[in-house]
């Protein structure tokens, strides 16, 4: 089933399926083993590694936060630029009433919706460019949660960074709970099971974001230089996803977008040489402002889960 029509279905429904995307490991006791600290030096780890978690979730819920005031932005400026190449379309046929005995009336009501096509498409891409930089942010986030001991350890003073300076030392504390009950892989995969989420939903939103930038006025069709999957739509962009993993190496093009419970299909091959209907413009739009990919209730169970173990409220 192509892309569109998996999301046609997904929009149009009344409830959006239970995500696909699930921690690797919900169960807090269920560790591999690690080497464990000298009770003095886990006396210090421990305060430095609470301190650690509380700050990188903070910045979870900050890129979260991101996240929604770039795809609103995003949401608004696709809209407009729908409604701008919408009306270049139909301009032809429309009645302009006494206006129509106006010279050029209707090329210069065209050609001014589409400078501001034009500048609506910038504004998308500039939100689509925020919400790359949230993922890429959220990777280097969830990849920095653990506590490593800086020095020797027989020294006087002990130091924790956040990289590690003796391959013996896993940085979680040998597997001992940070706060209360759970141990820094617990918090390690919570974080990733949000991250997978965001970074399917990015995907999602490029495919959009492809369509859209691919509109034109079929009174001035576009020819030669055709967006695809393929194109980097920004400078620097294919870095940026690599960081997300979302850039294949081997394909040499982005990770193709994916539905919750539906099959991968390559975008190249669903859309056809017409431009897409009014219906599948607002399939896109619906698409963007549901976010499909996103099971909200979960982010936040997320979220609070985190915070009850940690005594912070992230909301």
């Amino acid at each position: 089933m192509a892309i569109t029509e998996a999301l046609a279905s997904i929009t149009s429904s009344s409830g959006i399926k239970e995500s696909n995307v699930q921690s690797s490991d919900r169960n807090p006791n269920s560790n591999t083993a690690s080497p464990s600290l000298s009770p003095s030096v886990t006396r210090l780890w421990r305060p430095a590694a609470q301190r650690n978690l509380r700050n990188q979730w903070s910045k979870l819920l900050s890129y979260k936060q991101q996240w929604v005031s770039a795809s609103a932005s995003g949401r608004t400026h696709a809209t407009s630029l729908v409604n701008a190449c919408l009306s270049q379309r139909y301009m032809p046929a429309m009645d302009l009433g006494v206006l129509s005995d106006m010279a050029d009336i209707r090329k210069r009501a065209c050609h001014k919706l589409a400078l501001q096509q034009e500048s609506h498409e910038r504004k998308l891409l500039s939100s689509y460019k925020d919400m790359v930089a949230v993922v890429s942010h959220m990777v280097n986030t969830c990849s920095s949660m653990r506590c490593f001991l800086k020095g020797p350890a027989g020294s006087p003073l002990v130091q924790f960074s956040s990289y590690s300076e003796d391959t013996n030392d896993s940085g979680d504390g040998g597997g001992i709970p940070v706060f209360t009950f759970w141990p820094i892989p617990f918090f390690e995969n919570l974080g990733q099971e949000l991250l997978q989420m965001f970074a399917l939903e990015l995907s999602l939103k490029r495919f959009i974001l492809v369509e859209l930038l691919s509109l034109s006025c079929e009174e001035v069709p576009q020819e030669g230089d055709e967006l695809c999957w393929s194109n980097e739509l920004y400078p620097g962009e294919f870095n940026d996803l690599t960081i997300s993993n979302l850039y294949s190496k081997e394909t040499c093009q982005p990770i193709l977008p994916r539905l919750k419970g539906w099959e991968s299909e390559d975008p190249s091959t669903v859309r056809s040489d017409q431009q897409p209907r009014q219906e599948i413009l607002q399939v896109y739009l619906t698409a963007w402002l549901a976010e499909v990919n996103l099971d909200s209730y979960r982010v936040d169970e997320i979220f609070a889960t985190a915070g009850e173990e940690m005594h912070v409220s992230f909301s």
